[in-house]
């Protein structure tokens, strides 16, 4: 990856940088778990799944809230800081799959389905069901711990690394909430769109960008008023993210998401779009959109509900939504006190993170 300084931003040289690191991690902790047996073995191998690919956004915005800042001192050990994020997201993943019943995760069995399988297969005693919820627990929780641990010996230094695990926990204990607002919305059945985008914001646009930025400024020694701006900046950028994956996890294409066709209806998510969708619907169609959301849906099933929703508005509101959520953050990023070369790329990051397809 090139240095700060030394060339032009390449995306793809970054990800593969974030990837080399998190993979070189998982073998030093496979190295000594390798003693515990295949079991263990095995733990780490789904680890190593886990944390593969990615459009690591939340290194990138660590990255670019350091650079916004000042020049790293230690380019490795930065990027090492940068990975754990990526280490705390596949822990939420894991958690995720498991706590939306999801079959897949990018174009893979999630986590619990795998090891579900692999009980089968090996014709273990008890239930394979509740070995897979056990092993997808586990991993995350692994997996969340690792993220800690690579951060405070990223080799930066310890004030700055201090800092830095403030946000961190902050973080931690924000996606963590927002998750549980997320699930008992689902167990209400009820829609709202202000606890809707309560959920986005804590689930979601604070430990995806403004945290991120928060964590790489905090390691470049930033003070309040620079945290405060980026603040301004990655908050409505980071709600502007959730919602586009909100709208894809509706109408994303499954060659490319990696996801089945309309897996937020299936799984009966109870976001900002259906909120507007339901709001904007006569009483039949209504119910018809409320009743089918958490159960099997055959695809035509998706396409006509993925009709209803258009008709609704919904989907032309949310768009417009992220539109001034974007507007307002860039805005605010051409207001803010940062070096030139950081305020450019985050323009960029900006635009891949709004205008996505998977």
């Amino acid at each position: 990856m090139l240095p700060a300084g030394t060339g032009a931003w390449d995306p793809a040289d970054f990800r593969a940088g974030i990837e080399s690191t998190v993979q070189s991690f998982v073998d030093g902790q496979a190295s000594w778990l390798a003693a515990l047996g295949e079991d263990a073995q095995r733990l780490v191998e789904h680890a190593r799944i886990s944390v593969s690919g990615g459009k690591r956004f939340r290194a990138a915005f660590c990255w670019w809230g350091h650079l916004a800042i000042a020049e790293p001192s230690d380019h490795v050990a930065l990027l090492r800081a940068c990975a754990s994020l990526e280490l705390l997201h596949a822990s939420a993943l894991v958690h995720d799959d498991y706590m939306d019943a999801s079959d897949v995760r990018r174009g893979r069995p999630a986590t619990h389905r795998a090891f579900e399988e692999l009980h089968r297969e090996r014709r273990w005693n008890a239930s394979p069901q509740q070995y897979g919820a056990s092993a997808a627990i586990l991993l995350g929780d692994l997996l969340l711990s690792w993220s800690d641990e690579l951060l405070r010996t990223c080799g930066l230094p310890a004030d700055r690394v201090l800092d830095a695990l403030g946000y961190f926990d902050l973080t931690r204990t924000e996606v963590v909430t927002g998750q549980f607002l997320d699930v008992s919305a689902q167990a209400r059945g009820t829609t709202d769109v202000e606890v809707a985008m309560r959920v986005v914001r804590y689930k979601s646009a604070k430990y995806s960008i403004e945290r991120p930025l928060h964590i790489g400024a905090a390691l470049a020694g930033a003070q309040p008023a620079a945290i405060d701006q980026l603040s301004r900046f990655g908050l409505p950028l980071g709600e502007a993210f959730q919602l586009r994956d909100d709208l894809l996890g509706v109408f994303g294409d499954p060659e490319v998401t990696g996801k089945p066709a309309g897996d937020d209806l299936t799984e009966g998510k109870r976001t900002v779009l259906i909120a507007l969708a339901l709001d904007g619907l006569g009483p039949a169609e209504r119910e018809h959109l409320d009743s089918s959301l958490g159960r099997p849906l055959a695809e035509g099933e998706v396409i006509e509900l993925r009709r209803i929703i258009d008709a609704s508005g919904a989907h032309e509101q949310v768009e417009d939504v992220i539109t001034g959520l974007t507007e307002r953050a860039l805005e605010a990023l051409d207001a803010a006190d940062l070096r030139d070369e950081a305020r450019g790329v985050l323009r960029e990051l900006a635009a891949a993170a709004t205008q996505r397809t998977v």
